[in-house]
């Protein structure tokens, strides 16, 4: 048996009729409305995407809070925003102990500098053989994000269960003239790729940036892993790439190349470290510039650091003023249904 199914649909009138009892001016503001909603829409567009391409096994360098016999250490290495971007995830390549269980893994911290001379003392201390082109002293406050604290989460997969790398950077991490210690020799292990979600997403202006993370193993020490410089496929090249740094808790706030200054020779290697970025582009966002956290070695006579913005967080959009639509219509309808009922 069939069943009758009955659909109880509103009154409508027609929107002819409708349109005819507003008042010209109140549909130019309806109009406006209109447009002003769409234009309100976050416009976060463009794919953004940066990778320095696999390990090339020639360097494993030291980046880890202190622990299992080190300092806390950091390597930070470069990368270029064109517009103001929003970068969720990234991945970072390093070696642990052959045999380390990756549950061992308890805490990745990253942090976002700018180049040298901002957020930095001017003039340098001396204690490093150069600071062109090398990280700030003190990181992007606003940019900085931590497992510990909830601010980013991660997961790590297995790479390559024997890796092994040409050379590695882990204590020999001096002040000049001191600093050249040709590294510490070959080191092979477990290789990781450490899968890093950012939430909030890290939102930066355009601007030449070094990206730093610090990773925590149990009992053992995390090589941050070399990739190709210059860059090359799967990698995307960029113009002015830079070379990576190093520096350990005694040397901050300074920093030392790691090829140049550290391991040394007629001539030095360079190295890029194996990391990748991917979020998106917006070149008409307002973005403030974010702030320097405070520096950890100034004194009462240091001068300030930062530009005394607010941060990097996103502005929502204003409200464009007037009346909602359906205010507007309302009385039109009214006027309608009651001259229908006459």
């Amino acid at each position: 048996m069939k069943h009758m199914h009955t659909v109880t649909r509103p009154s409508t009138f027609p929107a002819s009729a409708l349109i005819s009892l507003i008042p010209a001016g109140h549909l130019l503001v309806a109009a406006a409305l209109a447009a002003g909603v769409s234009l309100a829409t976050p416009a976060w567009a463009a794919p953004f995407a940066f990778s320095t391409g696999n390990p090339d096994g020639l360097l494993g360098a030291l980046s880890q809070p202190a622990g299992s016999g080190h300092l806390e250490t950091e390597t930070a290495d470069d990368f270029i925003l064109t517009a103001t971007t929003s970068i969720t995830p990234a991945t970072i390549t390093g070696l642990i102990p052959a045999g380390t269980p990756l549950a061992d893994i308890s805490n990745v911290e990253v942090e976002i500098y700018h180049g040298f001379p901002k957020d930095s003392v001017d003039p340098p201390s001396g204690n490093v053989p150069a600071r062109a082109n090398s990280p700030a002293d003190v990181e992007i406050d606003t940019a900085t994000r931590d497992a510990s604290a909830g601010t980013l989460a991660f997961s790590a997969s297995l790479f390559d269960d024997d890796l092994s790398v040409l050379n590695t950077v882990a204590d020999g991490i001096n002040q000049a003239p001191g600093n050249v210690t040709d590294g510490e020799g070959p080191a092979s292990g477990t290789a990781v790729q450490i899968t890093i979600t950012f939430d909030p997403p890290i939102v930066l202006p355009a601007d030449h940036y070094f990206f730093r993370p610090e990773v925590e193993v149990a009992g053992g020490e995390f090589l941050f892993l070399s990739a190709p410089k210059p860059i090359v496929a799967p990698g995307t090249p960029f113009t002015g790439d830079l070379q990576a740094w190093i520096r350990n808790s005694d040397l901050r706030p300074d920093w030392l190349r790691i090829g140049t200054d550290v391991i040394g020779g007629a001539t030095p290697p360079t190295f890029n470290m194996a990391v990748s970025l991917t979020g998106e582009t917006d070149d008409d966002a307002e973005t403030p510039t974010p702030t320097a956290t405070s520096q950890p070695t100034a004194t009462a006579t240091d001068p300030p650091f930062g530009n005394g913005g607010d941060g990097c967080n996103i502005g929502t959009a204003k409200s464009t003023g007037g009346r909602p639509l359906w205010l507007l219509l309302a009385p039109a309808a009214l006027l309608w249904w009651t001259r229908r009922r006459r």
